[in-house]
């Protein structure tokens, strides 16, 4: 079993999450269960598998959670565009969280072809 907190990917999805929990809290009110919701879940679930992963027995359990979590970062990367588009999240927001989610996809991607390594 690994400490999550000791990877930087879980550390960089963390902050991202909490990112984006502050970008949505303006949005309209009724789209709070909708688009605001399924945001907030989709990146969320980025630290929340790697955190899962790491509580597991072995390398090949922790790869699956990782490839879960780069699911979801492909998730919440359409969901910032979506939000982009009916302009809840202005250029410079979508641009800073759409830089730091390409930093966590390429961190997951790494991350999952070295646990894949250690088979």
């Amino acid at each position: 079993m690994k400490d999550y907190r000791e990877l930087q990917v879980w550390e960089k999805s963390h902050r991202l999450a909490l990112d984006i929990y502050k970008a949505t809290q303006n949005f309209p009110k009724v789209e709070l269960y909708g688009v605001t919701s399924q945001l907030r879940r989709a990146a969320a679930s980025i630290p929340t598998n790697l955190a899962e992963g790491c509580g597991r027995r072995t390398d090949g359990e922790l790869a699956q959670f990782a490839q879960i979590a780069a699911g979801s970062a492909s998730e919440t990367d359409y969901l910032l565009l979506l939000c982009h588009d009916l302009q809840y999240i202005d250029d410079n927001n979508y641009a800073a969280l759409s830089a730091h989610l390409v930093e966590i996809r390429k961190m997951l991607t790494s991350l999952i072809k070295t646990l894949r390594a250690n088979l």
